[in-house]
């Protein structure tokens, strides 16, 4: 009798991927990107289990948004008080903190809860080209279906 697989947190390899955003459609970007943070490029993919990979996202300044996206697509946020609440456009984000609008993409693709929570902490993204993680050795990502 065969059993499935179940990997275990012990036996997690992981490894760090470097993507540059340069007009890279958002949308596209953040799906590839969860699914390497979530761990199901890899065949020992395992549900509650965090087998995911690092990723490292340059140029997050430079992504592309399709459409009229750049100034139609509001990002809300509220203080929990009365009148309280902020609107911001995608463009108003990207002139301030680029990174922020890539970090916002891929979170919304992560699953909720502490499984997720440490899935976003494993991804880093950098305005510019330059990132402080040479000394991990990252790959390019490789194309994910």
């Amino acid at each position: 009798m065969r059993t499935t697989f179940m990997q275990k947190k012990e036996n997690v390899e992981r490894k760090w991927y470097v993507v540059d955003a340069t007009d890279q459609v958002l949308g596209r970007l953040a799906t590839n990107i969860a699914t390497v943070l979530r761990g199901k490029h890899k065949p020992t993919f395992t549900p509650h289990i965090d087998g995911g990979d690092y990723v490292i996202v340059v140029n997050a300044d430079k992504v592309a948004l399709t459409g009229n996206k750049l100034l139609e697509k509001k990002y809300y946020s509220h203080s929990h008080y009365p009148g309280g609440l902020n609107v911001r456009t995608a463009k108003n984000i990207l002139d301030n903190q680029p990174h922020k609008i890539v970090e916002f993409a891929v979170k919304g693709m992560l699953p909720k809860g502490p499984l997720g929570d440490d899935m976003y902490r494993r991804l880093y993204v950098y305005a510019g080209p330059d990132h402080k993680h040479q000394a991990q050795q990252p790959e390019a990502l490789p194309k994910i279906k």
